[in-house]
């Protein structure tokens, strides 16, 4: 049996679940969110707990067992927290500008990027060298920051472009100055 799939989601005080024939939807303080449940995995709720079982012991099944656990344990605590993805400038010259609920970036191009927040996605400039995702879905927020990353990544010589906060850039060293 999966070990994180066998695994009871707890439930925290205020959270609603609602289990239809092949949906989820939990919602909390912060929101709610739905999901599509694979075939042959059932999801039961006991108390204040969640708990995932699947059909047999097929891979498919095996695969989707820990998946769909992780998932759905993303969703209560995406509800419950949020999740947060910060992002920072690095470069002379680069910046980011709150505009209403976009962003514009002058990260070294002729012009500036203009990055629009989808719906449930928060956007926010900390300082003209920082800046914060925010939303409750796991996965939009982790593709929004993606996005935003992809604008200018950092390059391996200087370390400049947009890098998530907790990253480290492998830098290269440069050419050697003569023989």
């Amino acid at each position: 049996m999966s070990r994180v799939g066998r695994e009871p989601i707890p439930l925290p005080p205020g959270i609603s679940v609602t289990i239809d024939a092949r949906t989820i939807q939990v919602k909390g303080k912060l929101g709610a969110l739905s999901r599509v449940v694979p075939d042959g995995i059932e999801i039961a709720q006991e108390g204040s707990l969640l708990k995932v079982t699947r059909r047999d012991d097929s891979k498919p099944q095996r695969a989707l067992h820990g998946l769909t656990r992780a998932l759905v344990a993303n969703m209560v605590k995406g509800v419950t927290q949020g999740y947060q993805k910060d992002l920072e400038l690095v470069g002379v010259g680069y910046r980011v500008e709150q505009r209403g609920k976009a962003l514009q970036l002058s990260v070294g191009y002729s012009h500036k990027v203009l990055f629009f927040a989808p719906e449930n996605i928060e956007l926010k400039a900390n300082s003209p060298s920082s800046l914060t995702v925010k939303g409750i879905d796991k996965e939009l927020v982790g593709e929004v920051a993606a996005k935003i990353r992809a604008v200018r990544p950092p390059e391996p010589y200087k370390g400049k472009g947009l890098k998530y906060a907790n990253e480290t850039i492998r830098r290269k060293a440069g050419k050697t100055a003569g023989k």
